[in-house]
């Protein structure tokens, strides 16, 4: 058994590798379909998981672009089943309309809100989302939604007439959370590990996301290696949101934007999770972001 644990490692080193060019591209579509880059975060790595089983289980792999975008887009729906509760039929959704010519990228929808697009139903959102946001064909997009260029031609023309139409909204965020915030940013500011580590309850989680996860005393080195990165790099922790989440954002110095988030949550004062997302820059990228 034991023999078999480097050769795992090796193989699933090797699926990293391989999906590491069109996971960013991934997230941008996973990020606008949850309507937050964390939630987007999270369909990245269950779509992930899925294709590594299923290449296991393959003779030969397929096109891996356009593969793993239609497990995304199954992944995404499945989520937005469980969490908003909506119904995801697509012949439903969809009117049938005339010709309409290919275009690329649209640039105003790229630097949208990811809040923008969590009025449209669904359909509408995966559509607009894989071929204005992401650029993909309406080929493509039809063969990741599994459904026709025609369906895909009308759920873009009633996207972009509902986003024209759509307000902006702004993020909220609650006085108790933001001294919450506030209160973890000045202890991470003034390099007070132990004050951090004695916020976080017996059996807290954290989350090194794309790393590892740990619980409980098994967590008490994460704090040690902030205590290196901040001797090596001068990064300063700062209350904030992101995309309407309460994050701590974390600069480096000289940067006009975050680097790097980490979520936290709470349960009557002490910290049940931490969510660093410093080995997943391009949420940071992804993300609509305001001071707390």
């Amino acid at each position: 058994m034991t023999d078999l644990l480097p050769a795992m490692a090796e193989a699933r080193a090797r699926f990293t590798e391989l999906v590491a060019e069109v996971r960013p591209e991934l997230h941008r579509y996973c990020a606008r379909m949850a309507g937050n880059v964390f939630d987007g975060e999270d369909i990245v790595q269950d779509t992930l998981a899925k294709a590594y089983f299923a290449l296991s289980e393959m003779g030969e792999p397929p096109p891996l672009r356009g593969w793993l975008f239609r497990i995304a887009h199954n992944t995404a729906m499945d989520f937005l089943r469980r969490y908003e509760h909506k119904n995801v039929d697509l012949v439903a959704d969809v009117p049938e309309v005339g010709e309409s010519e290919e275009r690329g990228p649209d640039p105003a929808l790229v630097e949208a809100a990811l809040t923008v697009f969590v009025s449209l139903p669904p359909v509408q959102r995966s559509a607009i989302v894989l071929k204005d946001v992401v650029g993909h064909s309406l080929a493509e997009t039809a063969s990741t939604m599994g459904t026709t260029v025609l369906a895909v031609k009308g759920a873009l023309v009633r996207a972009r007439a509902n986003i024209a139409a759509t307000g902006p909204s702004k993020p909220k965020i609650s006085a108790a959370e933001k001294k919450s915030l506030q209160r973890y940013a000045d202890l991470f500011n003034a390099r007070d590990w132990d004050g951090l580590r004695a916020l976080m309850g017996e059996e807290a989680r954290v989350d090194l996301v794309s790393r590892w996860q740990r619980r409980g005393a098994a967590t008490a080195g994460y704090y040690s290696r902030y205590a290196e990165l901040t001797a090596a790099e001068d990064l300063r922790a700062e209350a904030g949101l992101a995309d309407g989440v309460p994050v701590i954002a974390v600069h480096r110095p000289g940067a006009t934007r975050p680097g790097y988030f980490i979520r936290l949550r709470w349960e009557q004062g002490r910290l049940t999770q931490i969510q660093d997302f410093y080995f997943v820059p391009y949420l940071a990228d992804e993300a609509g972001y305001t001071k707390a």
